[in-house]
């Protein structure tokens, strides 16, 4: 009863019913255990209640055995039959030994009836399952209410107030002659105006806002929102373009989409206190890759989704060095490059990662930051992104340098574009910033962008580095695929697949100073600034869409058949149809490389 008791308090939405109600679940829900291989209910069985998962893994599948989808702790199975005629509409099957708990039908029935909070989650998670899926790949700017309400940083404090009641909204932007400054709330009104005796009619809201929030772009995905809210323990997010204030997001917009399991892992890992608590965390990403390419997403939310779950991992990280360390000596910015940088981490993914320090830095601050480093690279290498063989991290001291060393580098690797600086120039302009002072790298950014595209010889040596990975197409388009080896007959999508286009968007980014680090943006905004040409740019963009897609599907199924996921595939494994279309991709590749050979750039 007490371990129920305690599982359940910490878990929606029993952890919002009434005492006597919880209790009442606590009292009648059954415990029970089904070995690994055990099949827990089959379809069209009845149903004699709700499953919860207090332990261990159970696949779902279908009429036809397709699998619909892999579950663990703290999920909940059983439900859609419970809703309908009490027959399962699936196959459940214990993967692992399985510990569940057994809501009986009758109180699960009786909950639904008198406890709205337990009607709205499951009518939120049974009866538009699709439609709560869909939200985290929903761009911000369709899930965002506008145009959104707003005061005067010079408002009374009264007046936001009197806006908010007649309104019935918690929150209101700041902005001051067109520009976006801060978001006020009714937290702050409480928190900073009542609860300090600030008299209301004299308090300005400058004095109470919050100033310069976080806030996402109309582009971002509604996964961003949730990441955002979760992670940081807000429940209002802006929503900006350029310095304008386009749109507000709130939790009430978002509530029923709540059991994004995405989210969840980020929850976990912003609560996380140990390492081992961010290992098991992490422990669930081959499942929910499989989960998000079974629900056919496209690969730039698949990989996007997944990079935020490292993204999280690396500030926990930092939060929890920084407390066991004592604060920074001085200002500071980690930052992740290559795939991470790009928001395009697969199933496959090690780290890259560098810290710029605010020149105030000297060499008596070098063992804080050692620290900090070897903390946070051992941490991520621990949870699975496993150390850079080319040792570019933050634990070497190379790679942790104050921003005028960066400037440097920077400027030797344009000035003196031998091999060896292209390549590190390759994967340094794919950096974007991860945790701590974010200015350190903007006007870095932008003086890079501009050293760069102005210089010939360099965007001349850059055209060249983006030819040497080529689409595996031989003569008469045969795929070339690799003769020996443990990779023999197959073909590897990444070095000869996606980093192929992945060189090419970053020379179109270069040419026009192009701020965008993930490739398909920089498609696209190379498109709209005519480095490329419209068709030019549609067909590099399909091409790598389906190079990307195919590569995570391959991924998914090795995950599945329980294989460590790779990036080689064999095309003759494919059907006739979608090995067509693979070699016609890498036929596109091929042109466009061949195009930026002959015409080259031109500096700006």
């Amino acid at each position: 009863m007490s371990e129920i008791s305690d599982f359940l308090q910490a878990l929606p939405p029993y952890d919002g019913l009434p005492r006597a109600e919880f209790e009442r679940v606590a009292r009648h829900a059954q415990s029970l255990k089904f070995p690994a291989g055990t099949e827990i209910y089959h379809y069209q069985s009845p149903l004699p209640g709700l499953y919860i998962i207090m332990k261990g893994q159970v696949e779902i599948r279908d009429s036809a055995g397709s699998l619909i989808s892999e579950l663990t702790s703290r999920d909940s199975f059983g439900e859609r039959g419970l809703l309908a005629d009490g027959l399962a509409a699936t196959t459940a099957k214990a993967l692992s030994e399985t510990a569940v708990l057994l809501l009986p039908a009758t109180l699960f029935h009786s909950l639904l009836t008198d406890e709205p909070v337990f009607a709205r989650f499951f009518a939120r998670s049974v009866g538009d399952a699709a439609n709560r899926n869909e939200v985290t790949t929903r761009k911000v700017g369709d899930l965002m209410s506008a145009p959104p309400l707003v005061c005067a940083p010079e408002d009374c404090v009264r007046t936001a107030a009197e806006i908010m009641r007649e309104r019935k909204i918690s929150c209101l932007g700041v902005v001051d002659g067109g520009r976006f400054v801060g978001i006020v709330t009714l937290r702050d009104l409480v928190g900073r105006v009542l609860a300090t005796g600030l008299d209301p009619q004299l308090t300005p809201v400058s004095a109470v806002m919050t100033a310069n929030p976080v806030s996402l772009h109309a582009d971002d995905l509604g996964s961003d929102v949730l990441h955002e809210m979760l992670e940081r323990g807000i429940g209002h997010l802006p929503v900006v373009e350029g310095e304008r204030l386009v749109g507000l997001i709130t939790q009430t917009d978002l509530t029923r989409f709540l059991a994004v399991s995405s989210a969840l892992i980020i929850r976990d890992i912003a609560a996380a206190t140990r390492l081992d608590e961010l290992k098991q965390a992490t422990a669930t990403i081959p499942k929910l890759l499989v989960q998000l390419v079974g629900a056919h997403n496209p690969h730039e939310v698949v990989t996007r989704l997944i990079t935020n779950i490292a993204d999280a991992v690396t500030r926990r990280l930092i939060t929890l060095a920084e407390n066991q360390l004592g604060p920074a000596p001085v200002p500071y910015l980690w930052l992740a490059c290559g795939s991470q940088g790009r928001q395009e981490q697969s199933g496959v993914s090690d780290q890259d990662n560098c810290i710029f320090m605010d020149d105030s830095f000297v060499e008596q601050h070098r063992p804080w930051f050692d620290a900090l480093a070897r903390f946070v690279c051992d941490g991520l290498d621990a949870c699975g992104y496993v150390y850079c063989p080319g040792d570019m991290m933050a634990t070497n001291p190379r790679w942790c340098q104050p921003v005028r060393t960066w400037k440097r580098y920077f400027h030797d690797w344009v000035a003196k574009p031998d091999p060896m600086a292209q390549m590190l120039s390759s994967v340094m302009f794919d950096l974007r910033p991860i945790a701590g002072e974010k200015a350190l790298f903007e006007d870095l950014q932008a003086e890079t962008l501009r050293l760069s595209s102005s210089n010939s010889i360099f965007m001349a040596h850059m055209v060249s580095n983006s030819l040497k990975h080529t689409p595996p197409i031989g003569l008469l388009r045969a795929f070339a695929t690799a003769r020996s080896g443990d990779h023999r007959n197959q073909i590897d999508m990444k070095h000869s697949g996606v980093v192929p286009i992945v060189d090419l968007a970053r020379v179109y980014a270069l040419v026009k100073r192009l701020s965008p680090a993930n490739t398909r943006s920089r498609l696209f905004a190379a498109q709209e600034a005519g480095a490329i040409s419209g068709a030019g740019g549609r067909d590099l963009i399909a091409a790598y869409d389906l190079i990307a897609d195919l590569r995570l599907r391959n991924q998914a199924g090795q995950i599945r058949a329980g294989l460590k996921p790779d990036n080689y595939i064999n095309p003759y494994d494919l059907g006739e149809f979608e090995r067509s279309q693979l070699r016609d991709a890498f036929v596109v590749v091929r042109t466009m490389q061949s195009a930026l050979a002959n015409r080259g750039v031109a500096p700006i």
